[in-house]
């Protein structure tokens, strides 16, 4: 498993901005939790890491 980092990824739907300057270091070979409210990012994060969504729009 790799270590994974984003740096101040960014993206926008319809104008609206929904991740804004997100800054996050999973290290290697750790277990994270994504936690939040309905609405607030988490699959469109986790899809951004995956690949399917771009990291900037």
């Amino acid at each position: 498993m790799s270590e994974i980092e984003i740096i101040n990824a960014k993206k926008i739907y319809h104008d609206v901005s929904v991740i804004e300057n997100l800054n996050i270091t999973i290290p290697k070979g750790s277990l994270f939790t994504l936690l939040g409210a309905s609405g607030c990012g988490k699959t469109t994060l986790l899809r951004m890491i995956a690949g399917f969504n771009s990291i900037k729009d």
